[in-house]
């Protein structure tokens, strides 16, 4: 079987261009997703254990960039590493097609280019202590906003690595944010609100790209799966605040309350088969369950009761996704069965 590395090989021989390593490899993965089946949901993380060596180098190169530039300034430490980001990129991104090393220098670029604008604003008006739900630090978040999507767009015409839309989706809720607190000042729940709208604009977008690839056989399934996952707290952690259920001394029914949105966000999970959905809100899930179980008065004996009810849960849902999918999709209307991915015969 034809490995990474001996594409890379290929291509290092002149027998393969970048293009068409980076077509074939498009090609086996998507005959491999079909072999599958639609209702296996695939993503691809890591194409060996060199990327993650790669990572982790590039991680410490740009951590002493960043470093060695705040010296200066740190507006000029995050500028450092966007430039580093870039530059990395165009090798191990375009050239080398690393899975895990593309994504992290993805977060790395539009975070810096975001933390870069961010830290110069700051340093041009001289304050230094302002508070994203007032209306000048909205201005500044989203001035701030602004870059990193204008970042992300740059970055996904010369690279297109799917975590990019997330990371665009992510600056533009950053600038919904500062609109809303621009207009309506310190009032918490309509910031609240407004993050839990974009979630689920966000939801939405992520649809698209999935209703528009059922069989998963491309790129746009990798982009919903980011999506989805920036999507899950986006929408979840604002109506916990809201209603007051993460407080350190939480009540039984708010605990229940939390558990029953989780859920509801299993059965959303299993009609779309996507798990990311679960992952993401599953810390919300850990603490409502902790909390419950901490009423017998023994935290130890709380912490493994949680461990055990959500490793049961999970275990089982994992074992029997494709019968429960089955059993769910008939109960859909037909309009979202005839978009969503089929059930795995």
């Amino acid at each position: 079987m034809i490995e990474q590395a001996d594409l890379d090989a290929a291509v290092a021989a002149n027998l393969l261009s970048s293009e068409q390593r980076a077509q074939l490899t498009e090609f086996v993965r998507q005959r491999q997703r079909m072999a599958l089946g639609a209702d296996e949901e695939q993503f691809r993380f890591i194409t060996g254990f060199n990327d993650i060596f790669v990572t982790i180098a590039a991680v410490l190169l740009l951590v002493a960039v960043g470093a060695l530039g705040a010296r200066v300034d740190a507006w000029f430490g995050a500028l450092g590493v966007a430039i580093a980001s870039w530059g990395l990129a165009e090798y191990f991104t375009r050239r080398r097609r690393m899975a895990l090393p593309s994504i992290v220098l993805l977060l790395a670029f539009v975070g810096s280019v975001f933390v870069t604008l961010g830290a110069a604003i700051v340093k041009i008006t001289g304050v230094d202590n302002v508070q994203p739900d007032t209306p000048q630090g909205a201005l500044y978040l989203g001035i701030a906003g602004a870059g990193a999507v204008a970042a992300a767009i740059g970055h996904w015409r010369r690279f297109q690595v799917p975590i990019t839309v997330a990371a665009g989706a992510a600056a533009l809720s950053a600038i919904a944010f500062a609109i809303v607190a621009t207009i309506m000042g310190e009032d918490r729940d309509a910031l609240l609100t407004a993050v839990s709208l974009c979630g689920l604009g966000v939801f939405v977008i992520a649809m698209r790209y999935d209703m528009s690839d059922r069989q998963r056989t491309t790129r746009r399934t990798d982009i919903a799966f980011w999506l989805h996952l920036l999507a899950a707290p986006m929408i979840i952690h604002p109506l916990v605040v809201m209603f007051g259920l993460n407080g350190p001394a939480m009540l039984p029914v708010e605990a229940m309350a939390i558990v029953a949105v989780y859920l509801v966000m299993t059965i959303v999970a299993i009609a779309i088969d996507r798990r990311a959905l679960l992952v993401s809100g599953l810390a919300y899930m850990i603490f409502a369950l902790q909390s419950l179980f901490k009423q017998t008065g023994d935290v130890d004996l709380g912490l493994a009761l949680t461990c055990l009810v959500i490793g049961l849960f999970l275990v089982s849902l994992s074992a029997a996704w494709q019968r429960i999918r089955a059993a769910v999709m008939p109960l859909m209307p037909a309009y979202w069965q005839e978009r969503l991915p089929a059930v795995a015969a």
